[in-house]
């Protein structure tokens, strides 16, 4: 695994944000298998603001946790903007949170395709109430699977940053 320490600040302030603000975060996890959540809630205070994570690594876990239809993973494939959304929504709709992330995406070295190559990671960012928002990122395959996951939870948290400024 590569250096987590960079990303001890990002998930810091995110939850130092929230905190503030008074919101709560939910997670929902594909390629990441955790890691935002297991970061974020290494900061002293997390406790107030991380309602749960959800680990949705296979699709059956996607329908069964967080309610995204398996028509939909069938149609577009789990690495898909559709599937990241409907992630997100499922994870506010699965929790008491104010906030959501979900990630979706092929972290490497197998496993990608012509349409969906290494290092495609879908996200999806959601704040109760209002608008949910799809990013799709492109990381160098040269990052190896390590890397892609890191760059995967530190747009992960920026995201959520941004999510407190709406």
């Amino acid at each position: 695994m590569t250096d987590l320490a960079p990303l001890f600040d990002p998930a810091a302030r995110v939850i130092e944000r929230a905190s503030g603000f008074g919101l709560k975060i939910a997670t929902a996890e594909s390629c990441t298998g955790g890691l935002i959540a297991a970061l974020l809630t290494d900061v002293p205070g997390s406790s107030a603001v991380v309602d749960r994570g959800f680990v949705t690594y296979s699709n059956e876990a996607k329908t069964e946790m967080i309610g995204v239809p398996a028509e939909l993973i069938e149609a577009h494939g789990a690495v898909s903007r559709e599937v990241a959304l409907a992630m997100v929504e499922g994870a506010l709709a699965a929790s008491r949170a104010d906030l959501a992330v979900a990630v979706t995406g092929v972290a490497g070295p197998g496993g990608g395709s012509r349409e969906k190559p290494v290092g495609l990671v879908h996200f999806g960012f959601a704040r109760r109430g209002g608008e949910v928002h799809h990013l799709e990122e492109r990381f160098d395959p040269e990052l190896g699977r390590s890397g892609i996951r890191l760059a995967t939870v530190a747009i992960a948290f920026a995201g959520l940053s941004n999510l407190m400024d709406r």
